[in-house]
C-alpha cells in the first residue's frame, strides 16, 4: 500500500479523534453498518480529493465497508490533519497521500498518486481532481463512471466544464441538496470560520465591523454567528436579490470599497476571484485582519496585495502582518486558505454527518443505478436527501407528523376549493 503522509507515529492520536468524531456521526454510521453486510462498492475504485479531517475519515471508513479500495488526498494544501491521515493509513489500511502545509508542488503531486489507482469513480471538493483528469490525466478518462462534488466551488466549475462540453463523466453534485448546504455550508461554516479566526488572532468580535463578502449559504451562517458574537456585521454583494434578504434579515449592505474603510474583520465566501483587491487594501484601517472561508485563496488578491506591501512578517501562527507603503498593517489568516481548517478543525461532525451521508448514498446509487448518465452534473435524488433528513431526526429524537389520507388527496387535486 503506498502513501505519503507526515509522521506515521502519529496514528493512535488520530485513532482517538476519529473515534470522538464518529461519535456524533449516527447517520453515517448506519450506513456503514448496512455497507458492511451488502458492499455495495465491492470491487470498486475510488479516489478521493478531500479535506483529510476526522469526519472524511469516517466517511473513508464507510466507503471501505462497502467494498471500496480507496486513494485520498488532499482537496486544501492546510486543511489535512496530520494524525487524522496517519491512522487511516496504519490502522484502516487506506492510502492518504496528504501532509498539512504541503506546497504547490506536492499538493498536485499527491493528486497524481490517488488518480495512480485508476479510479473507476471520483469524490471531489472543489473539482481539483476532475480538472487534473481532464487536463493531464486523460488517460484515465475510459475507466471513470462517474463521481461527486462536496463544494459550492466545484459545481460552479464542473458545471461551466458540462455548459462547454468539456465534461467527460456524470457528476452528482452533493452541494445542492437540501441535508447538505441547508446544514453544512450555513451552520457548519458559520461556526467553525468564526471559530479559525478567533483561534488564529485572539481577537475580540464584540463591538468590531466584520464584513462578509458573499449572502450565499455560508455568508448566511457566518453572518449570523458573527452577529450572535455582538460584531456590527456589514454585508457585500453582487446579487440583488441576496442583498435584499441581508437588508431584511438586519445587516447593513454596501459596496466593498465602501466597507473597505471601516472594516476591522474582513472575510470572503463567494466562490469567486479577487472580491478584495488591492484597491480595498490600499484604504483599509491599519491593523485590518482579512480571512477567506471560501474553496480557494483566489478569492484574495494576494499579488495585488503583495505590490503594495513594504514587509512582511508572521506575527503569529498562520497571521501574516503585512505593513503597506503608506504604513497600515493588514494581517492575512492562513495564507488567505480556508481559515476553518487552517486554524481550527472544520465543521462540526454533526453537520459533516449528513455531507457524508450524501457522499456514500451518491456513489451507491451511481455504482447501483441503470440509469444511463450523461456527461452532466445531477442533483443528489430527492429519496436520498429525504431519507437522510429522517434519519438524522431520529437519531435526535426528533419525530414528525405525516399527512392523513384526506390532506393526501387535498394536496392532489385541482378542484377542492374554499
Amino acid at each position: 500500500m503506498d502513501y505519503d503522509v507526515k509522521e506515521i507515529k502519529l496514528a493512535k492520536e488520530g485513532l482517538l479523534r476519529i473515534e470522538w468524531a464518529n461519535q456524533n456521526m449516527p447517520v453515517l454510521n448506519n450506513i456503514r453498518k448496512r455497507f458492511a453486510e451488502e458492499t455495495p462498492l465491492k470491487g470498486i475504485r475510488l479516489a478521493a480529493c478531500l479535506h483529510v479531517t476526522t469526519e472524511t475519515a469516517s466517511l473513508m471508513q464507510t466507503l471501505k465497508a462497502g467494498g471500496a479500495k480507496i486513494a485520498l488526498c488532499a482537496s486544501n494544501p492546510l486543511s489535512t490533519q496530520d494524525d487524522v491521515a496517519a491512522s487511516l493509513v496504519k490502522n484502516d489500511k487506506i492510502s492518504v497521500f496528504a501532509i498539512k502545509g504541503e506546497d504547490n508542488e506536492t499538493y498536485y503531486k499527491h493528486i497524481n498518486s490517488a488518480l495512480d489507482i485508476k479510479p473507476q469513480y471520483t469524490m471531489d471538493d472543489g473539482a481539483d481532481l476532475v480538472s487534473t483528469i481532464h487536463s493531464e490525466r486523460t488517460e484515465l478518462i475510459k475507466n471513470v463512471r462517474g463521481g461527486t462534488e462536496e463544494t459550492t466551488t466545484g459545481i460552479i466549475r464542473l458545471k461551466s466544464m458540462a455548459a462547454n462540453g468539456v465534461l467527460q463523466y456524470p457528476i452528482i453534485a452533493v452541494n445542492d441538496a437540501k441535508t447538505k448546504h441547508l446544514f453544512d455550508n450555513r451552520y457548519g461554516t458559520g461556526q467553525s470560520t468564526i471559530d479559525g479566526i478567533i483561534r488564529a488572532t485572539n481577537r475580540l468580535l464584540a463591538g468590531s465591523n466584520f464584513v462578509v463578502c458573499g449572502y450565499g449559504w455560508c455568508g448566511k451562517g457566518l453572518a449570523l454567528r458573527a452577529k450572535g458574537m455582538g460584531a456590527n456585521v456589514i454585508i457585500t454583494e453582487i446579487d440583488p436579490t441576496a442583498a435584499l434578504e441581508a437588508v431584511m434579515e438586519g445587516f447593513r449592505v454596501m459596496p466593498i470599497r465602501q466597507a473597505a474603510r471601516i472594516g476591522d474583520f474582513f472575510c470572503t465566501v463567494t466562490g469567486n476571484i479577487n472580491v478584495i483587491r488591492k484597491e480595498h487594501f490600499k484604504i483599509m484601517k491599519d491593523g485590518a485582519i482579512v480571512a477567506n472561508s471560501g474553496h480557494f485563496n483566489v478569492e484574495l488578491d494576494l499579488n495585488g496585495l503583495e505590490s503594495i506591501t513594504k514587509s512582511r512578517k508572521e506575527i503569529r501562527p498562520l497571521v501574516e502582518e503585512h505593513v503597506l507603503e503608506n504604513g497600515n498593517r493588514i494581517n492575512i489568516l492562513g495564507d488567505g486558505r480556508l481559515i476553518n481548517l487552517a486554524s481550527a478543525e472544520g465543521h462540526p461532525s454533526s453537520v459533516m454527518d449528513m455531507s457524508f451521508a450524501n457522499q456514500a448514498l451518491s456513489i451507491e446509487y451511481m455504482v447501483k443505478s441503470k440509469k444511463r448518465f450523461e456527461n452532466d452534473v445531477y442533483p443528489v435524488p430527492e429519496e436520498i436527501d429525504n431519507a437522510i433528513a429522517r434519519e438524522k431526526l431520529s437519531s435526535m429524537k426528533v419525530k414528525i407528523d405525516t399527512l392523513t389520507a384526506e390532506q393526501k388527496k387535498y394536496l392532489a387535486s385541482w378542484s377542492m376549493g374554499t
